[in-house]
């Protein structure tokens, strides 16, 4: 009879299920990489402006992921996080800023603010960002023009605005795409879409090994632009120059991660590109 020191326990790994997964854990592990995009941010600021940026603001930013990933950079960077949902900033404050050093934690600013009434505070800034298709909530197009205007106000003499914007001709199809990640399934839900308004409702549910799926996590209700429309409202607000970064392709129907100035792009099932506006 083998002895008691010599029992091996087996240590069960935790399992996701709907009951113990935090959404907005899910959706950072899922949808995000703060560390790309930063990379995009920084290497392309100082591409067209000949200098590093230093001073961001991150609008429509809910956990302010991207503001953390900023500070870390370098340590002359402060980020400014605007949102409107005082819940998921207070979660960001939890999770995300407590990760950081307390000095680091001393250059991130939140404002819990609507980003057309930044104020003060949220002015005076290199560039702003504007990503996860967050400004696709401008669903009228003065709106929109209107909030690129305030956009722009809020930059310094070279400030620049950078933006994300998804299409192809699968954006406006009612479909349901899953992707496994490490213990769940990210599951992207196109629910509908309205032809004449551009309107579109959709949903990020999560799929798990055990138990029920976490129904509607997330829903969207924007409104789907094309790159021309933005270009023209951008052209519209003053912005001297827009540009699109298209995304390479791997050779195998998907992108490699490599963003590029284009003026041509090719017609494709989906699409991700930056749009990158200089005062």
């Amino acid at each position: 009879m083998p002895q008691t020191g010599s029992r091996r326990e087996k240590k069960e790994k935790t399992v996701l299920t709907k009951r113990n997964a935090d959404k907005h854990m899910l959706y950072q592990m899922a949808v995000q990489n703060p560390e790309s995009e930063i990379d995009f941010v920084d290497r392309t600021f100082k591409r067209v402006r000949g200098r590093a940026a230093s001073v961001i603001r991150e609008d429509f930013c809910g956990t302010a992921y991207s503001s953390c990933a900023w500070v870390r950079r370098r340590k002359t960077n402060r980020a400014i996080g605007v949102d409107l949902h005082l819940p998921t900033l207070r979660w960001g404050e939890r999770h995300n800023l407590s990760t950081l050093t307390e000095e680091q934690r001393s250059r991130v600013t939140l404002l819990h603010r609507d980003v057309m009434k930044v104020g003060g505070e949220g002015r005076g800034v290199d560039a702003v960002l504007a990503m996860n298709f967050s400004w696709f909530y401008m669903t009228e197009r003065r709106a929109l023009v209107a909030y690129f205007k305030s956009v722009r106000e809020s930059l310094v003499d070279d400030g620049v605005l950078f933006m994300d914007i998804y299409g192809g001709y699968e954006a406006t199809k009612e479909q349901v795409e899953k992707r496994r990640e490490r213990g769940f399934k990210y599951v992207w839900d196109q629910a509908k879409y309205d032809p004449i308004s551009g309107m579109q409702t959709a949903h990020i549910h999560f799929e798990f090994k055990r138990g029920p799926a976490m129904k509607r996590a997330f829903t969207y209700i924007w409104r789907l632009y094309s790159l021309p429309e933005v270009r023209d409202a951008l052209m519209d607000a003053d912005f001297k120059r827009v540009t699109v970064y298209w995304e390479g392709d791997d050779g195998k129907g998907g992108g490699n991660g490599v963003f590029r100035p284009a003026t041509r792009g090719e017609s494709c099932a989906s699409f991700v590109s930056y749009v990158v506006a200089e005062k």
